[in-house]
């Protein structure tokens, strides 16, 4: 059983599917730099349009928050897959301390993926408030009227 090629994130090792989450959070953590920039004051409002600038953006930060999503839930996926397997094991051997051992890490790795689900909730709402508080004159997404 090898990790899903089509994951964004590797589910192997949870130290490094955190890594690559936290990397790919980056547009998050920079959503109020990028639409103080992106966005014309009232001098250039003639010269850029805000609203082009609001949508790109939105459609750039709704990719990415989808993209994530569909990356933690394909790894919750593997490592579910993975426990059903180990479990199977454990049956079949039931004084087999490692594949015991085994199970026990992946349970555990299933549970802080599930809660990073939650992180993502949370980080996409704080990105969409931002969003809409930025944008709201310019650009009304659909998911925010």
């Amino acid at each position: 059983m090898a990790d899903p090629s089509s994951s964004v994130f590797p589910c192997g090792e949870f130290s490094e599917f955190k890594e690559a989450l936290e990397a790919a959070r980056k547009v998050d953590d920079g959503i109020i730099y990028r639409l103080n920039t992106s966005i014309p004051t009232l001098s250039f409002k003639n010269e850029i349009s805000a609203t082009e600038k609001c949508k790109g953006l939105y459609e750039e930060v709704n990719t990415v928050h989808a993209t994530r999503r569909t990356g933690i839930q394909s790894c919750i996926e593997y490592t579910s897959t993975k426990i059903g397997a180990l479990r199977s094991r454990r049956d079949q051997e039931p004084s087999n301390d490692k594949v015991m051992k085994d199970l026990r890490n992946e349970q555990t790795k299933l549970r802080l993926m599930k809660n990073e689900l939650t992180v993502e909730d949370i980080a996409r709402d704080r990105t969409m408030k931002v969003f809409k508080e930025r944008c709201w004159q310019s650009f009304k997404p659909p998911n925010l009227q």
